[in-house]
């Protein structure tokens, strides 16, 4: 049951770090999948 806990902290902890690290190195899903012709804010 702990082995399990501990795989869940480590998805959720991966999970979120991934989150961040994609948003700072521009991989957003809007900023892959618009033109140039659309501004994001």
């Amino acid at each position: 049951m702990k082995a399990m806990f501990a795989g869940f902290a480590a998805m959720a902890v991966i999970g979120i770090g991934a989150y961040f690290a994609l948003q700072e190195i521009g991989f957003s899903a809007a900023e892959r999948n618009s033109g140039a012709a659309v501004r994001l804010n």
